[in-house]
C-alpha cells in the first residue's frame, strides 16, 4: 500500500471519529462496481438534518498494467442528498459535483470515453475533468449496521486533455483539447456500514 493510500485511510478514519464525537450519524461505504473494476474507493456520508445528508466519495486507480498499458485516474464526488423517509433508508435524490484526472492509453479495444470515440490502442490521453449532476437512489437495510445502496446519476462533464502518439512517449499530438459530455455521471452499488 503506497503512502498516499495510507494517508487517505488515516484521514478518513480521523474524520469519522471527529464527526461521530460530535454526535452525527455517519456511514462508511464502498462502491462494489468500482471494486469489480479494480478501482479502490471509499465513501463517507454524514447526516446533517432529519432528511438531509452529505456524501463524499472518491476512488483512485493507480495501476500501470503490463506492456505499458495505462488506466490511471482519480475521482472525487461530493453530493448533497434529500431522503424521502428516514436518513440512510429508502428513496433519496441527490445533487453532485465531480472532478479528477485521467491518464489512459495502450488498451486493445475501441472505446467511447465520455461520449467521444477515442483511439486508446495507439494513443494516450492525459488531462482533467469536472462536472455536475443529479441522482436518484434507494437504500435497503440488511442488518443493524449494514445496508445496500443503489444509485444512478446524470449530468454534464467538461474535459480538457492532451493527446500523445503512444502510451509511453512524451511528444504531444494535440494540446488543450476540450469536450463537453452529457449523460450518466454516477453509477453505484454501495455496501454501507452505518455507525
Amino acid at each position: 500500500m503506497n503512502n498516499y493510500v495510507k494517508a487517505a485511510l488515516c484521514s478518513l478514519l480521523l474524520a469519522v471519529g471527529i464527526v461521530q464525537s460530535a454526535g452525527a450519524q455517519v456511514a462508511l461505504k464502498t462502491n462494489l462496481l468500482y471494486d469489480a473494476a479494480l478501482s479502490p474507493n471509499l465513501g463517507l456520508e454524514v447526516a446533517v438534518a432529519p432528511k438531509w445528508s452529505l456524501d463524499l466519495s472518491g476512488n483512485l486507480n493507480a495501476w500501470t498494467l503490463d506492456n505499458g498499458r495505462r488506466w490511471k485516474h482519480w475521482l472525487v464526488q461530493p453530493e448533497v442528498r434529500y431522503w424521502f423517509c428516514d436518513r440512510f433508508s429508502g428513496h433519496f435524490i441527490g445533487a453532485h459535483l465531480l472532478g479528477g484526472q485521467v491518464n489512459i492509453g495502450g488498451l486493445n479495444h475501441a472505446y467511447s470515453f465520455l461520449g467521444k470515440d477515442v483511439d486508446l490502442h495507439n494513443r494516450r490521453y492525459q488531462g482533467w475533468y469536472g462536472g455536475a449532476g443529479v441522482a436518484y437512489g434507494y437504500t435497503w437495510i440488511l442488518a443493524k449496521h449494514w445496508s445496500l445502496e443503489a444509485e444512478i446519476g446524470v449530468g454534464w462533464i467538461y474535459t480538457r486533455y492532451d493527446v500523445f502518439p503512444c502510451r509511453t512517449c512524451g511528444t504531444k499530438l494535440a494540446t488543450d483539447r476540450t469536450h463537453n459530455y452529457f449523460g450518466p455521471t454516477k453509477a453505484a452499488i454501495n455496501l454501507v456500514y452505518v455507525f
